[in-house]
């Protein structure tokens, strides 16, 4: 029960199991669940994998309803985005949460009679642009429309950096409200271990934006060798290629955090990260950083990370000698982003959706109590009852 009275009972989220994103629910949705908040957590984009449907049933007081509905970033997505709202309505009926927490934009527009945010993770617009250097092409414009539709129908959009939520507002705004909410993990899952003559990264390797490509540049000039764990085949079914980095393809979480707490650096000269949850978990393993100088990386590790221009292979090159090299300097990067990464818990992500969960809820009483006070019908013999219709 909050200082205000009103209390969050019941989370609908909706998520995909994709990337990031599933990570990034499953923490959220631990923390919740602490708090002894129900979360129903509705999936889309691919099937579970046999590990996440472990990691969700590990969460009491979580509930995963499945579905295979393609994505909006997805080739041709919008007949399966339209099921999806529906699918969601029906859930949204039968649970009746206190919240609706959406992780994608197009159903923000949805009629849904409860409080609804939409958190923007990433976006095809903004990675168009960090990525390729240019506007995306006309084939995204219903794209637009229906994303800047759903953000503007949403009650609250929020996003895990300041950087997001700019790029998030100049392609899709303005918005009602909107905050930012930093991501968190928790860092009893990546211990530091004791650290290898090695380099390591994670990232799905087909997306341009990890930028693998430029660490497979430069592997062979690197007295360290260079592992990359992550997905190496697209949805659509294209597969990435490498030659010089030794891909490990995609890791459990365990597996994932043995690496890191092994690898002395963990580098990924991103040109687009919207927060950058690999490096999150990197930090808490106590690794040092070396990251793309982007400003969302920019944003959480500053004077905790080593930064290089994305595209500049001899930057990145001399970066990563120049670590593995001099160990005194080695230590200590890796300790300054160790620090920072412990500030970036799920304790306090967990305050700030709470805080924004309660003021969805005290924001929509007003609302209705200011509604109920306009419409309240003057008092006449011949009214003898009146039969409200929620306005909602």
């Amino acid at each position: 029960m909050s200082k205000d009275g009103l209390s969050i009972r019941r989370v609908l989220m909706a998520a995909d199991c994709v990337g990031g994103v599933w990570t990034y629910a499953l923490e959220l949705a631990r923390a919740l669940c602490r708090r002894e908040i129900q979360v129903i957590l509705a999936t889309m984009g691919a099937p579970l994998t046999a590990f996440q449907r472990a990691e969700a049933r590990s969460i009491a007081g979580l509930q995963v309803f499945e579905s295979r509905f393609k994505l909006e970033w997805m080739e041709d997505p919008w007949h399966d985005v339209g099921r999806a709202g529906q699918w969601l309505l029906q859930l949204e009926a039968a649970f009746r949460p206190d919240i609706v927490h959406l992780n994608s934009y197009v159903h923000g527009a949805l009629p849904w009679r409860t409080p609804t945010l939409v958190v923007g993770h990433s976006c095809v617009l903004s990675w168009w642009e960090a990525v390729k250097g240019a506007p995306a092409p006309d084939t995204w414009r219903r794209y637009r429309h229906e994303v800047s539709r759903g953000l503007q129908g949403a009650d609250l959009v929020l996003a895990p950096t300041r950087a997001m939520l700019t790029a998030l507002g100049r392609h899709y705004g303005p918005f009602t409200r909107s905050h930012v909410v930093p991501n968190g993990r928790e860092p009893a899952l990546f211990p530091p271990g004791v650290k290898e003559p090695f380099i390591f990264a994670v990232g799905r390797l087909w997306d341009e934006a990890k930028n693998v490509a430029l660490l497979d540049q430069v592997a062979p000039s690197l007295a360290w060798p260079v592992y990359v764990a992550g997905e190496g085949r697209h949805p659509t079914g294209e597969a990435a290629h490498y030659g010089a980095v030794r891909s490990l393809e995609r890791l459990s979480l365990p597996a994932l955090a043995h690496w890191m707490g092994r690898a002395a650096i963990y580098a990924l000269p991103a040109r687009y990260e919207p927060f950058g949850l690999s490096v999150l978990e990197a930090g808490l393993a106590g690794c040092a950083l070396v990251l793309g100088d982007i400003p969302s990386l920019r944003e959480n590790w500053h004077e905790a990370a080593v930064f290089v221009p994305p595209d500049d292979a001899t930057a990145l090159a001399a970066a990563l000698q120049a670590l593995s090299r001099d160990g005194a300097r080695l230590t200590d990067q890796a300790a300054r982003a160790r620090a920072r990464a412990l500030q970036l818990t799920p304790q306090r992500m967990l305050t700030g959706y709470l805080t924004a969960y309660h003021e969805l809820v005290h924001n929509r009483q007003r609302l209705e109590r200011s509604r109920f006070a306009w419409a309240a019908p003057v008092r006449s013999p011949l009214v003898r009852r009146h039969t409200w219709k929620d306005a909602g």
